[in-house]
């Protein structure tokens, strides 16, 4: 038995979301905590997971702040990095009609992105179920040589590896670049969680069967999960391709976090099956659950602070069957 069950390098950042007008008619900002991995992390840690976070904040109002809610959380800390000379990652988050999000980032450096690889912590690398990582965790040199060598030490000590692409563009030099370093976690990855708009745009297919078969001629992934948003989401595994409804709900305020949240529940079933004994039925499972999970967090304000349990999402998958 490993110490943890999943263990994510990346980001962590303050996500400042609209929320109501101020008397003077102006857009009043929450600052709410954020970053991908961490809400991954969240969720994994609310369905009962040992969970770990590495990455850079800095040593400042926000950064003490993020710190204390991953504590809060339960997401062990012990490899987070609190720098002195680098100030904390903020992105503003626009939420346009439908739900979908503009993302303007703080990040001309942000601490997130100057992690070195002379800082991570070998051993907790060495003994988790799984490594979870993104792309953003790539954009830059630095940062990137850690994560690659981080992929590396967990391979070494057994892990499984996941990868979300979690394409922002405004943060890559090209969208080539982006798509070079996308490859990269593709070549590495036993699982991948993937959107509908980012493997059309990494295979140049509009047909997500077609887009997910280029994809796995090109790389051996295991496991692949393609959220369609709206449309649900779909499990590809050995000869399987298993689809699920999505739930929708008029009490949807915005869709942050829902990628993730979604991610998440399908790494606790990954967990609590093994990833070479899934089938038909426990990828309807996974997905069911997964979808429903995300649903929840659309009705809420930013994620990481406010993911659902097991029990909660139980119940709201039984209401809508009554």
């Amino acid at each position: 038995m490993k110490k943890f069950d999943v263990v994510a390098l990346g980001e962590l950042l303050i996500d400042f979301t609209e929320n109501g007008m101020s008397g003077q008619g102006n857009p009043v900002y929450e600052a709410n905590p954020g970053g991908a991995p961490c809400n991954v992390l969240a969720m994994l840690s609310k369905a009962g997971r040992k969970t770990a976070f590495i990455g850079k904040v800095g040593r400042d109002i926000f950064g003490n702040r993020l710190k204390a809610v991953l504590d809060e959380t339960g997401i062990n800390t012990s490899n987070l990095i609190m720098a002195e000379d680098v100030r904390t990652t903020l992105a503003f988050v626009e939420t346009l009609p439908g739900g979908d999000r503009d993302f303007s980032f703080y990040r001309n450096p942000g601490a997130d992105m100057m992690l070195r690889k002379d800082e991570l912590q070998e051993e907790m690398l060495r003994d988790t179920e799984i490594f979870h990582f993104g792309t953003l965790s790539m954009t830059h040199e630095e940062v990137r040589q850690a994560t690659k060598s981080a992929v590396a030490i967990a391979r070494e000590g057994g892990a499984l590896v996941s990868f979300d692409p979690n394409l922002r563009p405004p943060l890559w030099a090209s969208l080539e670049e982006a798509k070079e370093q996308a490859a990269y976690g593709f070549s590495q990855c036993d699982i991948l969680k993937i959107s509908d708009n980012e493997i059309q745009w990494f295979t140049g297919e509009e047909d997500f069967d077609a887009g997910i078969r280029k994809l796995r001629e090109q790389y051996s992934i295991p496991l692949i999960m393609l959220s369609m948003g709206r449309d649900g989401s779909r499990a590809y595994y050995k000869d399987l391709r298993v689809e699920a409804n999505p739930f929708l709900q008029d009490k949807t305020i915005e869709t942050t976090g829902a990628g993730d949240t979604f991610g998440a529940c399908c790494l606790h079933h990954v967990l609590k099956y093994g990833l070479n004994h899934l089938n038909e039925e426990r990828l309807a499972e996974m997905l069911t659950f997964a979808n429903a999970a995300a649903s929840i967090i659309t009705t809420r304000k930013g994620a990481l602070r406010v993911m659902p349990g097991v029990e909660e999402v139980d119940a709201f998958i039984k209401s809508r069957k009554d």
